[in-house]
């Protein structure tokens, strides 16, 4: 048996430079081609907020839409629905100040301020916003 390995060896040895010579040089590694192939799937970018969009400069649309509108256009939890005049009638009968001093402090399932940062101006604005939608005409 050891007479039928030693052949084999010395074959396979002599091949080596054969099989090396045919199968050339690796390629020279490009790495620009390499970086491209490992790029991330997608990148992302953080923007400062505009100072429109900053608080204490955002309008009573703005606030509505980035805060109020989650609960108010459903009515989740008794929230009185955006637009819904009956929802709103009897709110808006106490007057601009009542419906102020309620978002400030928060009621039923709503957190002080809707759980956002706004200024009082902000809110004031909000709070506009959202019963002239329902038929009041709360001045700005």
């Amino acid at each position: 048996m050891n007479k039928l390995i030693r052949p084999a060896i010395i074959t396979g040895l002599a091949l080596l430079p054969v099989v090396v010579i045919a199968m050339g040089r690796p390629p020279k590694m490009d790495e620009e081609a390499a970086n491209l192939r490992i790029q991330p799937v997608a990148k992302v970018k953080l923007a400062p907020a505009t100072s429109a969009a900053s608080a204490g400069n955002r309008s009573g649309e703005e606030l509505y839409k980035a805060v109020c509108a989650a609960c108010h256009d459903a009515g989740v939890a008794g929230a009185p629905r955006t637009g819904n005049a009956a929802d709103w009638k009897p709110r808006i009968a106490t007057g601009l100040d009542h419906l102020m001093e309620t978002a400030l402090k928060g009621k039923g399932g709503m957190p002080p301020k809707g759980g956002s940062d706004a200024t009082d101006e902000e809110l004031r604005r909000a709070v506009i916003f959202l019963a002239n939608k329902a038929g009041a005409n709360f001045k700005e």
